[in-house]
């Protein structure tokens, strides 16, 4: 496995990016593979999952306003984004690989009983885990994410992020970012989502994500969601929504959850004026928001 490691100055006077960095090692013997995560504050732990072609940098706004209230924020990098370690090879990538990574980083750095919140990609690997490690999450937060296991046929604004992604011979990475968003882009947020990528070379795991998701029922990873559904259909602890309502990919998505998850009864779920990144967008009232649901569940 050829592995790329962004180098360190890449990240430097990131804005509102004030976090150190910690790393552990995953993967298996002859591959092991270096995450980057942000680990800030003390109390309860809130788990902080980024989706595609996004890092950790997504949730800088929501980790300072969950640290101002008393909990301990951990936002992983995943294999491939932010200072993540990045396999050059977009065959190296499959949905269960990207579980398996997440299960081992999660083992290292010992994290239980959390309030675990997934957007895009960070959502179909999260629920994953949660529905294999039954002790990981005390509750969960879904913003902008489906759970697709391919029975359905996709929509049409997922099909041409697909069809572009996988035929555009640069990926523009920050500008796909602030594309999905709904406020103006800052030329200097733009540049912090791309700073992971300094060549094509790097981009090999933002570049295949949008080919992992289930479309056809016979997809490698459909059977994985498809049992972690049937989990789900009777997971009882807490279960929120937070959904940007200006997102054309993961539109009503937010009602299936509450419809599939005995937990999400009664909760008080929220839509924001956001685009898919919704963390971008409103990462501070997203903080709020889990603050408030995790010292009410």
């Amino acid at each position: 496995m050829n592995v790329l490691r962004t180098p360190d100055e890449r990240f430097a006077d990131l804005p509102d990016y004030p976090f150190g960095p910690h790393y552990v090692d995953v993967g298996a013997a002859g591959a092991r593979l270096r995450m980057h995560y942000v680990d800030e504050g003390s109390g309860p732990t809130v788990l902080l999952l980024h989706g595609e072609p996004t890092w950790s940098y997504l949730y800088r706004h929501t980790v300072a306003a969950l640290t101002a209230a008393g909990l301990r924020a951990v936002a992983p990098d995943l294999v491939g984004f932010g200072r993540s370690d990045k396999p050059a090879d977009v065959a190296d990538y499959s949905y269960r690989a990207h579980v398996e990574w997440l299960s081992a980083f999660v083992t290292a750095v010992g994290i239980e009983g959390a309030v675990v919140v997934g957007q895009d990609w960070g959502g179909l690997l999260g629920l994953v885990l949660v529905a294999e490690r039954p002790g990981l999450a005390a509750a969960y937060v879904a913003c902008n994410h489906g759970f697709p296991t391919g029975d359905m046929p996709p929509n049409e604004a997922f099909r041409e992020w697909l069809d572009y992604s996988q035929s555009v011979p640069e990926l523009p990475v920050g500008r796909i970012v602030l594309d999905a968003c709904v406020r103006d882009g800052d030329p200097a947020v733009r540049a912090a989502y791309d700073a992971p990528y300094p060549d094509e070379s790097y981009k090999a795991g933002a570049r295949i994500f949008p080919a992992l998701v289930p479309i056809r029922p016979d997809d490698p990873a459909s059977d994985d969601v498809r049992a972690a559904r049937r989990v789900l259909a009777e997971w009882d602890r807490p279960f929120l929504t937070v959904w940007g309502d200006q997102d054309p990919i993961t539109r009503g998505a937010d009602e299936m959850f509450q419809g599939l998850v005995p937990g999400a009864k009664g909760r008080p779920h929220v839509r924001l004026a956001a685009g898919h990144n919704l963390p971008e967008d409103a990462g501070a009232e997203l903080g709020r928001i889990v603050a408030d649901f995790a010292s009410q569940r």
